[in-house]
């Protein structure tokens, strides 16, 4: 290190501009992590529950004798997760006292066929499973969201949400899919 710099005098030209902007830059590295804190935490309670199951108000879904509480996490659009297609992400929680009853509860767009077709399991604490559902382009607005509920016993019951009330920023997505095939 020559002379010049060490006593604050940059003989070279980004020496100069370091000396010029390291204190501007220093305070970017602190005030860019606080800005985003706020997002951060939300998503953190989000996760927790401590801010509730997702983006809305839960929808009650009578699936059987259970009566579940479905929302959305977020209530954006579908994302793309490239190979994986476009993707949405739902919260669940079991009514009070089911939770040993129920072995499974599934997810997908449009009725099921069969078990094996009941699309994606909810997994998690029972006050907050999630699943992350596969929402293909072929899928209509008016089809409804289906949950398929497995007990222990090896029942199945099956109850539909419209997928409007379920998510409304994944049936507007849809409806402009279907306005571009036209």
């Amino acid at each position: 290190m020559s002379a010049g710099i060490a006593r604050g005098h940059a003989t070279t030209r980004l020496g100069r501009w370091w000396q010029e902007w390291r204190f501007h830059l220093n305070v970017l590295l602190i005030v860019v992590p606080v800005a985003a804190f706020p997002a951060f935490y939300h998503l953190a309670r989000l996760s927790t529950g401590e801010a509730g199951l997702g983006a809305r108000a839960p929808s009650l879904v009578q699936v059987g004798p259970f009566e579940l509480r479905l929302v959305e996490f977020n209530d954006d659009a579908p994302i793309d997760a490239g190979v994986a297609g476009m993707r949405k992400v739902f919260r669940l929680a079991l009514c009070e006292g089911c939770d040993d009853r129920i072995r499974a509860v599934h997810v997908r767009i449009g009725k099921p066929r069969s078990l094996r077709a009941a699309g994606a399991l909810f997994s998690g604490p029972a006050a907050r499973q999630s699943a992350d559902l596969a929402v293909p382009e072929s899928a209509r607005p008016d089809d409804g969201l289906w949950l398929t509920v497995e007990e222990w016993d090896g029942s199945v019951h099956k109850g539909e949400l419209a997928l409007e009330e379920a998510s409304p920023a994944t049936a507007e997505w849809l409806r402009r899919i279907q306005e571009k095939r036209k």
